[in-house]
């Protein structure tokens, strides 16, 4: 279970503003399209989860097609009479559906049963922590819906999220107040990703360096560290908590502040704070941030860290 904040949601307009987040994060060699539905019904869920879901679904899609391939997200208005319902273990009703279609490697039935178990994963050790799909899952039955999983073998997969429709009207929000130009980074600051899932690594440190900040990466956290020895200029650490190589984040960010005793650290963990930082407790400098996270919110997060911002 995961702390929602739903709000009114319009699925066709979420979708439309993470293009170019999903446009860089699957590649050049794969064609996407978006087929939205006019006068699609909204919904009541937390909108940065569900943007963090699509984003996940997307990165796995992406992962069954390593030669390239095609992925379409579509959206639909479906009501569900008593048949239909019982077939998704829904109640009857009205809802919206939101599917992502990939052309690649399918999954097997035995494979489906288990996708939404915690920590199943069919990626090699340190390339998944098998948190996405059971997250997305738990996100979505909080939200009173269901996701179902179509897959073939050789020919593909589709991953349907459903979700109550919610009877009332959308606010219209300005998005892109959030980052205004005042708060772009001053040529120079620079930022250390130390995180092993390398779809994350690289869409984290592309978004940072739009907003104008020099990224440094890792992808454990024995590299980390010896990046914080050298004499490279850091002004903010972001490290996962569950990291391969011997260290966690924990370690990495205390490592790191003997050699920079005021480096600001910013902790990202799909793990509950306590468990993540040592009985909840973090020193001066240093925030945590908990997965799914909106990217948004990550933006603004770095601003106020590396400026010192309140």
């Amino acid at each position: 279970r995961q702390t929602l904040a739903p709000t009114p949601t319009d699925a066709d307009r979420l979708i439309a503003g993470m293009a170019e987040i999903i446009d860089r994060t699957l590649g050049p060699a794969i064609e996407t399209s978006v087929v939205a539905t006019a006068g699609l019904w909204p919904v009541l869920v937390d909108a940065p989860q569900l943007e963090n879901a699509l984003l996940n679904l997307c990165i796995n899609a992406r992962d069954a097609m390593p030669d390239g391939g095609r992925l379409t997200i579509e959206t639909s208005n479906k009501r569900l009479d008593a048949r239909a319902a019982t077939e998704r273990d829904l109640p009857e009703g009205e809802y919206v559906s939101l599917c992502v279609s990939d052309t690649g490697s399918g999954m097997a039935p035995k494979v489906i049963e288990r996708v939404f178990d915690p920590f199943f994963t069919t990626k090699p050790i340190g390339e998944g922590t098998g948190l996405g799909l059971s997250m997305i899952y738990g996100f979505v039955r909080q939200s009173g819906g269901q996701v179902r999983i179509y897959s073939e073998v050789g020919q593909g997969t589709t991953m349907c999220l459903y979700l109550p429709r919610h009877i009332g009207d959308v606010a219209v929000s300005d998005r892109t107040a959030d980052t205004p130009d005042a708060q772009r980074a001053i040529p120079g600051e620079t930022v250390l990703i130390v995180e092993d899932e390398i779809a994350i690594r690289q869409l984290v440190g592309e978004v940072l360096a739009d907003e104008g900040y020099r990224v440094l990466e890792a992808p454990t956290g024995p590299a980390g560290v010896k990046v914080m020895q050298s004499s490279e200029r850091i002004d903010l650490l972001i490290t996962d908590v569950g990291l391969p190589g011997g260290l966690n984040g924990r370690q990495v960010a205390d490592a790191g502040r003997v050699a920079r005793p005021d480096l600001k650290i910013l902790f990202v963990t799909g793990y509950a704070a306590n468990a993540a930082v040592g009985a909840g407790h973090l020193d001066r400098g240093m925030e945590l941030l908990t997965k799914p996270f909106n990217i948004a919110d990550l933006v603004a997060r770095v601003h106020t860290m590396v400026k010192g911002r309140k």
